[in-house]
């Protein structure tokens, strides 16, 4: 019999454990516990995202059922429902987000930086924004329109490594540039965005802390051309200029010098035009950082596919800001898994070999290692044809 830890207990090895203590201590969260304590709270959460358990029920029906192969989880009782749905509610978010973020900070230390902005030798952030749709009648608080409710999560993230660095929730009306008064920007980073995110009296603060923004112009842009830089002839860059913007607000909110820059996709054929205050940076690498920004959509996409955000297990603002930093929390476990153990699957594989395998008693490399060894014999094995014709 094998006597070795289970997939759960050598994931959560992962976890900043000194942090997350100083978290439930700083806002106080294991004030009045009886036994159901953060950590319980945190195990039962993670588990129910890695195994895709949709409802405050099931997931309480799944550890139940585990019996004694609970207590390798770490976890010490199966909590009630309502004991679940009251720590969600009631104990402080923020206890969750500083351990995402503590365990973030770690991860941009130890993860392998993307090449092309190693390459570059330069520090590249993309912000965007996700709305998540909630029952109205459920979460009255979040009243979106006449019969739908809705949240927006602004989100920032790290271009090198992947994985978001900064996460605002807030109403799903609320508008897309307001993030941008949050944000302490580092001088000499990159921030790319798309147009929903052109202010110029912000872009001009950005300006003066000495950081970079890249974006789409708007048609019908108001400027005037300073000088026309040198391109190629026959390549994706078809206009490269330096402008100043002529409009009667815009001129005096943005009075210093832009770049405009016209790039024709090889691949599509489309037509970019994209706008920085970098007036020396190498016109394709300004391309590049645009392309790169599409790493932010996968993520959304990544977080609504596999983590389960849009069932919350809490009907308070709380609640959802809880459940969505511990998916964040989850997402950056199963990159450092990934990492540290060098795992040759993608994060969406991991994420469901995760669900069926996060009771086996295996070594997590070992586990996966032999995954990938099966389908590469399947893929090799004569297969025989269903239809001959």
């Amino acid at each position: 019999m094998n006597s070795g830890r289970i997939v759960f207990a050598q994931l959560m090895e992962l976890l900043p454990r000194r942090a997350f203590d100083s978290a439930v201590e700083r806002y106080s969260g294991g004030k009045k516990l009886r036994s159901f304590s953060c950590m319980d709270q945190l195990l039962c959460m993670v588990f129910a995202q890695l195994t895709g358990r949709s409802s405050l029920r099931e997931t309480v029906s799944c550890l139940r059922a585990l019996g004694a192969r609970r207590y390798h989880c770490g976890i010490r009782s199966t909590p009630a429902r309502n004991t679940l749905a009251q720590a969600n509610e009631r104990r402080d978010f923020r206890i969750f987000m500083d351990t995402a973020l503590s365990m973030i900070a770690s991860a941009r230390i130890q993860l392998p930086v993307d090449a092309d902005l190693r390459r570059l030798n330069i520090y590249a952030f993309a912000i965007d924004s996700t709305t998540i749709d909630l029952c109205l009648k459920l979460f009255p608080w979040a009243h979106f329109r006449r019969r739908k409710g809705g949240i927006k999560a602004h989100v920032m993230i790290d271009l090198r490594f992947g994985i978001p660095v900064f996460m605002r929730v807030s109403h799903a009306k609320t508008g897309d540039v307001s993030v941008l008064d949050e944000i302490l920007f580092q001088a000499g980073a990159f921030y790319v965005m798309d147009r929903g995110y052109i202010d110029y009296t912000r872009f001009y603060r950005i300006h003066l802390a000495g950081a970079f923004f890249v974006t789409r112009c708007k048609r019908r842009m108001d400027c005037r051309v300073k000088k026309r830089l040198p391109v190629e002839a026959d390549g994706p860059i078809r206009r490269d200029h330096l402008i100043r913007l002529r409009g009667p607000k815009s001129r005096t909110l943005y009075p210093d010098t832009l770049r405009r820059i016209r790039f024709i996709d090889p691949e599509t054929g489309k037509c970019f035009t994209f706008m920085t205050n970098h007036l020396t940076l190498d016109a394709r690498s300004v391309a590049l950082l645009y392309r790169k920004r599409w790493m932010i959509e996968l993520l959304f996409k990544w977080m609504k596919q596999h983590l389960h955000i849009k069932a919350f297990f809490g009907t308070t603002a709380n609640a959802v800001k809880t459940q969505l930093w511990i998916a964040v929390l989850v997402y950056v476990l199963i990159h450092r898994l990934k990492h540290d153990h060098g795992l040759a699957q993608t994060p969406n594989e991991i994420a469901q070999i995760l669900s069926v395998m996060i009771l086996e008693k295996t070594p997590v490399n070992q586990a996966f290692a032999g995954i990938k060894l099966k389908n590469g014999e399947d893929e090799n094995r004569n297969q025989l044809r269903l239809f001959e014709f």
